[in-house]
């Protein structure tokens, strides 16, 4: 049994492309990716499955059809399935999302600039 940790903080000094993110762990069937994201995503929803947003650096407003949830570096919410959102960040944010392997970053929406198909691992 290999025993390594993962230090967040480096593998954030591996790429500078921005709404890439990127695998650097597995948890049974979930990846735990991270991203550094600046201004604004496209409005979409994961039918079937939650989504953990993470802020590891900066500030992240994730918009709602019915509100702003203003989150700060520490903050961690749990989107539930099916819920429409947007993450905006007016400056450079880092996060760290939890999800099923798989999962496209831009959910139900069919095709956008911002989706990747095949994340990889850092």
């Amino acid at each position: 049994m290999s025993r390594k940790t993962v230090n967040i903080a480096e593998k954030y000094k591996l790429f500078s492309e921005q709404w890439s993110p990127k695998i650097i762990a597995q948890m049974n069937d979930y990846h735990f990716k991270i991203a550094k994201i600046q201004g604004e995503f496209v409005w979409h929803s994961h039918p079937e499955t939650d989504e953990v947003f993470m802020i590891m650096k900066g500030e992240l407003n994730l918009e709602f059809r019915d509100g702003t949830l203003k989150m700060k570096e520490g903050d961690l919410y749990v989107v539930p399935k099916g819920v429409e959102h947007r993450p905006v960040a007016e400056e450079e944010c880092y996060i760290l999302l939890v999800e099923p392997a798989g999962t496209v970053n831009t959910g139900d929406v069919d095709s956008s600039e911002r989706t990747v198909e095949e994340v990889p691992w850092i």
